[in-house]
């Protein structure tokens, strides 16, 4: 028995098939990409499943709605439920298959074979709901091939749905129309395949009675379908829109999230971690270090003289140094190794892993040969060093704060002890932190509180008598006693403070020689000594120069006295600032002469008043004989060709002086001859020396307080 197929049902068949199919692959994308998880997830499976399995069976029925038979046809209502729930499973099953996160062959291939079971399942089951007597025979090979070809369509689209899933290329969605039109298609091959394996025999009826009416079935059908895969479509395209502007707000939420906690846990600067990410991170560290029994080490570093960079080339110039040098910490360290910047010019390292010192020294000598590689900021070429504090858990301390105050202590050592260089933490540190950190703390007080005083030593001519006096200035500390220059001057200038300091000595030098006018005293020239940090201000002389002019007092009384180390460290700034000075009317003097790696061109170019020979070498003539003495001989001689006034320090023997006097020293300076005095001490002693009679004023003379800044002076 043969029947006759309705081409505009067929149409509609081909259409449901490939409508079912685009949906699909859009569930699958939508439920990979924006339900991933949870209710939603479960939500958005279970309803594609119906929706699809809705739409196989759909074009399943049409298809065989399309056929018309001689006879009066029926379906037996449960048997057609029952192929509508195996399309409902199949569809299931492949929309879990489409939306994992990975899919192997094996899965694939065993997904696509439950799948195509499943449809051609459905298929012969729906045959089986019109009960016809005799039974539908069917060809053993096309019933072979319908099976076969639902397996490799459901293997098919598996493969292109979980290819084709991602949303966010628009280009993949002329794809998945192309995909949907293949898919739709082999799914109706099934179909058709199936039916054409039918055999019908001649004279057999459908047994079902009061079933589903084919007019009505095709109506139901076909509008139900249409009706699900439309709003199901629209549901998707309209849910999709909304979760991915959901996504987006939820992205930049997201990336607002991580720049907040990036800005609290970055430097600024040079994008390395910031002291508070640092110290959590060393917290975790002892937190580790104590549940394994394990030791781990902190590095405290800063740049040695990075204040005179800042000072002399600004700080945009210095921010950039900053970049450079973490950049360079970063390629000397392991890169498991932890490395941050608490702020100004220090950085910090956190070492886990290394128990042997010499892994921890081979660590530090990486950094330090780093450094000495030329850095260029502006075009200008630098060499910074650094000093290395090490402080090692739980040796040095069992807490984030103890450890990272022991490397501080340890960093502070290396910088007293040459730069450059590195220091593991001991014990005695901690006492001498102790003390400096007391210091640091006075010097900021010892100015306002008038613990400061100047004290005045002599300089003697060879055959007598005085020509001038060097200003050395005293500190006091109400619990500290007297601190010794040497103690407290170094802490001042590694902590900024020495500028002040040199500020008020000179003011005081000034507020003396107004007095000694005052008194009647013959004028007297006095000797200040000039610190690294000022010689790097740019209008440093034109402020000294306010700042006497302001005092009353003529510059040819005051001569600045230079370190001889200072001024080779730089010599063609120096040779500028003392035309500076030279032009402004003041003398100027090499001090320490000898100590340091003097060129003579540089000194006939320095063209300085006074060349001071340093105690050493008038010490050398007593202990070290002729070449002692040839040595002296020979600075004198040096100095006289460059029409130079020599002062020898340090004398304190008689054979120091006559050997000196002999020699054609100019001017002895020592505690032979004098120790330095206070003010009042000096005014007996020139009044003594000159046969002056002092005259008293008589009333307070009006003087000015010394001011603490020389920008308070030249007000």
């Amino acid at each position: 028995m043969h029947g006759v197929y309705n081409p505009g049902l067929v149409a509609l068949s081909l259409i449901v098939a490939v409508l079912a199919s685009y949906m699909t692959l859009d569930l699958a994308t939508r439920i990979v990409l924006i339900a991933a998880y949870g209710q939603r997830r479960f939500f958005w499976l279970s309803g594609g499943a119906a929706s699809m399995g809705t739409g196989i069976w759909s074009m399943h029925f049409i298809g065989m709605l399309a056929l018309r038979m001689p006879i009066e046809m029926g379906y037996d209502l449960w048997m057609t439920v029952c192929s509508l729930l195996l399309a409902v499973v199949s569809s299931g099953l492949a929309l879990m298959l489409m939306t994992r996160r990975r899919m192997g062959r094996t899965t694939l291939f065993a997904g696509g074979v439950l799948m195509g079971l499943g449809i051609a399942a459905m298929h012969y089951v729906g045959m089986l709901a019109m009960r016809m007597h005799p039974a539908i025979h069917y060809a053993p090979a096309m019933f072979a091939l319908s099976v076969g070809i639902a397996v490799a369509a459901s293997w098919a689209a598996l493969w292109l749905a979980f290819t084709l899933r991602d949303v966010g290329k628009k280009e993949l969605r002329w794809k998945r129309v192309a995909a949907a039109l293949v898919m739709g298609g082999a799914v109706a091959s099934v179909h058709y395949l199936g039916m054409c394996a039918a055999r019908f025999p001649a004279g057999a009826s459908c047994g079902v009675k009061g079933g589903v009416n084919t007019d009505e079935l095709t109506l139901i059908v076909t509008g139900v379908t249409l009706c699900v895969l439309m709003v199901t479509l629209i549901a998707s395209i309209m849910g999709t829109k909304f979760d991915l502007q959901e996504l987006r707000m939820s992205a930049s939420l997201e990336a607002a999230n991580r720049q907040l906690i990036d800005m609290a846990t970055r430097d600024a600067l040079t994008g390395i971690a910031n002291r508070k990410a640092y110290m959590e991170e060393l917290e975790r560290a002892v937190v580790r270090a104590k549940e394994s029994g394990g030791k781990f080490t902190v590095m405290f570093m800063d740049l040695d003289g990075f204040k005179a960079v800042n000072d002399s080339l600004g700080h945009s110039a210095g921010d950039m140094l900053l970049k450079a040098f973490s950049r360079h910490l970063i390629q000397s360290v392991r890169s498991g190794d932890s490395v941050a910047r608490l702020g100004g010019d220090e950085f910090v390292v956190l070492l886990e892993g290394l128990g042997r010192p010499q892994e921890i020294e081979q660590v530090a000598m990486n950094i330090l040969g780093r450094m000495q590689e030329e850095f260029r900021i502006e075009g200008t070429p630098l060499r910074v060093t650094t000093s290395i504090g090490i402080a090692t858990y739980p040796e040095d301390g069992d807490t984030a704060e103890a450890l990272l105050k022991s490397a501080d202590m340890a960093m502070y050592d290396a910088k007293q002890n040459g730069r450059n260089r590195y220091r593991f933490f001991d014990t005695e540190m901690s006492k001498a932190a102790a003390k400096t950190l007391m210091i640091y703390r006075g010097l900021s007080e010892a100015i306002r509180n008038n613990q400061f005083s100047l004290v005045f030593q002599p300089k003697f001519r060879s055959v007598g008598g005085v020509t001038g006096v060097e200003a050395l200035i005293r500190w006091i500390h109400p619990e500290m006693g007297n601190i010794p220059p040497l103690d407290f001057i170094s802490v001042a200038e590694q902590t900024g403070q020495i500028g002040e300091i040199c500020d008020w000595v000179l003011a005081e030098v000034c507020r003396m020689i107004n007095r000694w006018k005052t008194l009647g005293l013959p004028p007297v020239k006095v000797a200040v000594n000039l610190s690294p940090e000022q010689l790097h201000q740019d209008d440093y002389v034109e402020r000294v120069q306010a700042l006497v002019e302001a005092a009353g007092v003529r510059p040819e009384q005051i001569m600045f006295e230079i370190t001889e180390t200072v001024a080779m460290h730089d010599a063609e700034m120096t040779a500028e600032l003392i035309q500076k000075f030279q032009r402004a009317g003041f003398d100027i003097a090499i001090d320490d002469f000898g100590t340091g790696y003097s060129s003579l061109a540089y000194l006939q170019q320095f063209r300085v008043k006074q060349l001071k020979i340093d105690r050493f070498f008038t010490l050398g003539l007593d202990s070290q004989g002729e070449e002692g003495h040839t040595i002296v001989s020979k600075m004198i001689e040096l100095a006289h060709s460059l029409q130079m006034v020599v002062v020898a320090e340090g004398v304190e023997t008689e054979s120091q002086m006559e050997m000196l006097k002999d020699l054609k020293c100019d001017e002895l300076q020592g505690f032979l001859l004098g120790r330095p005095l206070p003010s009042g001490d000096l005014e007996r002693l020139l009044q003594e020396e000159h046969g002056v009679e002092v005259r008293e004023p008589e009333h307070e003379m009006l003087m000015l307080p010394a001011p603490k800044s020389l920008t308070a002076a030249m007000w």
